[in-house]
């Protein structure tokens, strides 16, 4: 059975986009049915599978709504709840053969939606992260948003997947998203107009009045390395003596390009270690010849920084190759398996979770920074495009309180 590219997630996070969706950690199998399962009800569990069909001979003859009774949604309904009862909440579950369609489109680097990635937390959807520039981002959205209805509709309950459908569309469209900014109480609705969206995962800029570079990284898409491996060239080019390396508001991605991320600034050790249902781990080595192991660097995280960011984030910790300023991450890490059932329905499976080098689990702890430091309400992140039209003084009064204060401590070496 072949098997697509490992990706990490924690929480599913999708692009809001119409006609695929931007998934991390998931490794999905496209043979048609679950290896090693049956068709059959296994002879060991025929007593508990007796209560199963009792329960849905007496739902059949006795639920007054006739209309109610379609036999696929409540099969559905049971796989549902079983995977529920897992207890792996945004992580494990199942996919209808629409939503599995939606799941399994290639990544084309352009989507159509409102650029949000969306995840769940302590149960509600929440947004794990604008995309820079994105029309979520110029309405207002922040990281740590919890949605609390969507045109007008209550999502109380409703599952991931249900959310990023009601909130996907096509370009041009408005769509109404009523959510409750983090340390808020009050509710705030927010219209944002669909588009579409091209991604490009990697910026730079030096910042003014200084020898250190700033280089954003918003996504560990399929070209994150190659345009990573160039900025560091560039800014080395430009003069650079230190590296702010930004993740804030980056939701993860592909494992391999974690891997080789993390191995341009590492010169050895490992980059997390594979943990699988029984405990085994397996470490994951960095990659020689990295571009900027010698320079000083300090990284800057926030609660949008999830999954194959927090895998970057706990390596730098881990080996005191820099600091990491700002505010804890999001917390993912489960490497999701995707299974095709026969009706080309799909069962995400959690079947093993990465930790940092050290040992760390980062799944619902996420990584704490070095430095903590938090942005006032009203100020945004300064992106390298920012940069590039500042004076030092525009920085200084930007708000950036965790940028400035990694400029600080790179400043101080």
């Amino acid at each position: 059975m072949g098997r697509w590219r490992q990706w990490l997630l924690a929480i599913l996070v999708l692009l809001v986009v119409s006609g695929g969706a931007f998934t991390a950690g998931v490794a999905a199998d496209r043979g048609g049915v679950i290896p090693g399962a049956t068709s059959t009800e296994p002879s060991q569990l025929t007593d508990q599978f007796s209560v199963f069909w009792q329960a849905w001979a007496l739902v059949n003859e006795h639920f007054v709504d006739r209309s109610a009774l379609d036999p696929r949604n409540l099969t559905y309904g049971a796989i549902d709840g079983m995977l529920n009862a897992l207890g792996d909440t945004g992580h494990t579950r199942f996919l209808t053969p629409q939503e599995a369609s939606i799941q399994t489109s290639d990544i084309s680097g352009q989507f159509e939606g409102i650029g949000a990635q969306l995840g769940l937390k302590d149960g509600y959807p929440v947004i794990v992260a604008p995309l820079d520039g994105s029309p979520a981002e110029k309405a207002g959205i922040r990281a740590g948003d919890i949605i609390v209805q969507v045109d007008g509709q209550s999502v109380a309950g409703a599952s991931l997947d249900k959310v990023v459908g009601m909130v996907r569309g096509p370009e041009g469209t408005d769509v109404k998203l009523t959510v409750i900014h983090a340390g808020q109480g009050s509710m705030t609705d927010i219209t944002i107009q669909r588009a579409k969206i091209e991604v490009h995962p990697v910026s730079w800029a030096m910042v003014p009045g200084t020898k250190l570079a700033d280089i954003r990284i918003n996504q560990f898409a399929a070209t994150t390395n190659q345009e990573l491996a160039q900025a560091i060239k560039d800014s080395r080019a430009a003069g650079a003596r230190g590296l702010v390396v930004d993740v804030r508001n980056n939701p993860g991605g592909l494992l391999d390009q974690a891997v080789s991320v993390t191995s341009q600034f590492l010169s050895s050790g490992n980059v997390l270690l594979d943990q699988d249902a029984k405990g085994n781990r397996k470490p994951v080595a960095v990659q020689p010849g990295g571009l900027a192991t010698d320079l000083p660097m300090v990284m800057l995280t926030n609660l949008g920084t999830a999954s194959a960011s927090e895998i970057f984030a706990g390596a730098i910790q881990d080996y005191h190759r820099g600091q990491l300023v700002g505010e804890t991450t999001f917390g993912t890490g489960t490497v999701l398996s995707g299974y095709n059932l026969s009706d080309g329905s799909m069962l995400l499976l959690g079947t093993s979770e990465w930790l940092t080098p050290k040992g760390r689990q980062i799944w619902k702890h996420g990584i704490t920074p070095d430095v903590t430091v938090s942005l006032a309400p009203g100020a945004a992140p300064v992106t390298p495009d920012n940069l590039k039209g500042m004076t030092s003084e525009q920085l200084r009064s930007s708000g950036d309180a965790q940028l400035l204060k990694a400029i600080d401590l790179l400043g101080a070496k």
